[in-house]
């Protein structure tokens, strides 16, 4: 009984993979063909970027403050506190700032594009929109997606700045640091290398959020249940390949740093 769940599980696991590579590709081919749906695409830059801002800005600053206060005590006990503003600001930039901001927008928007699509599909909407002439998949997903793509990298951008900010206040009041020598302090150990690898895996980070509440929120299915599960496999799919997606690109990023 064991060995048959487990190769149920496995197989299972292999058709959800078949089928998303089979959307994504879908996608790849959609996306170079007109008519493209420009307008709705602004919106969905509106609506992912803009509506997403005060959670990532609360997000951010909790991030800096908390990632500060919890490391100075340690910092102080080798009588390295004038490292704090470079080390957080390498750890924000880095590591902390793109995940954290990722996993953050996994819940909030990926779910909403999982609700929102798995809503039309069980109203049947999306059969609508096919039966008038209406490309769904491109002005539904296509654009979804590329916004999610151009919008997270500038979140966590967001994200990092106002971490940062958040750590420098802590600084300030417990070191009594300057708002200049504290960030001449993080930009002079910040280094291109520690930069561009950040910044590109966050436009996968995008894609890989809007594709997976894309898929999940277009194929659902068994009426309005069926949205619910769809909100909440996106975010669960989606943050797992977050992790993934992270790990194959600090392996890449050390890779480059050692050649």
């Amino acid at each position: 009984m064991a060995e048959g769940s487990i190769w149920k599980n496995i197989n299972i696991f292999l058709e959800e993979t078949g089928t998303i590579s089979r959307f994504t590709g879908r996608f790849f081919k959609e996306v170079w063909r007109p008519p493209y749906e420009f307008r709705e695409f602004i919106r969905q830059c509106y609506q992912v970027g803009y509506e997403s801002l005060i959670l990532v800005g609360v997000t951010g600053f909790i991030m800096g403050v908390v990632l500060t206060l919890q490391t100075r005590p340690t910092m102080s006990d080798f009588g390295a506190e004038g490292m704090m503003p470079s080390m957080v600001g390498i750890a924000i930039i880095r590591e902390i700032g793109p995940v954290i901001t990722a996993l953050i927008c996994a819940g909030k928007i990926g779910s909403g594009i999982g609700a929102e699509l798995g809503s039309m599909k069980v109203t049947e909407q999306i059969a609508a929109m096919e039966v008038s002439g209406t490309n769904p998949f491109k002005y539904l997903v296509v654009t979804r997606v590329m916004a999610t793509t151009l919008m997270i990298p500038l979140l966590v951008i967001f994200a990092d700045t106002v971490g940062l900010i958040g750590s420098y206040l802590v600084e300030n009041a417990k070191g009594d640091v300057s708002f200049r020598l504290y960030f001449t302090k993080v930009f002079d150990f910040l280094q291109f290398g520690d930069v561009w690898p950040a910044t590109i895996k966050t436009f996968f980070f995008g894609f890989a959020i809007g594709i997976i509440g894309c898929y999940k929120g277009y194929t659902s299915k068994k009426g309005t249940a069926g949205v619910g599960r769809a909100a909440n496999s996106a975010v669960v799919i989606t943050s797992m390949v977050l992790f993934v997606l992270d790990f194959i690109a600090v392996l890449i990023a050390d890779i480059f740093y050692e050649l």
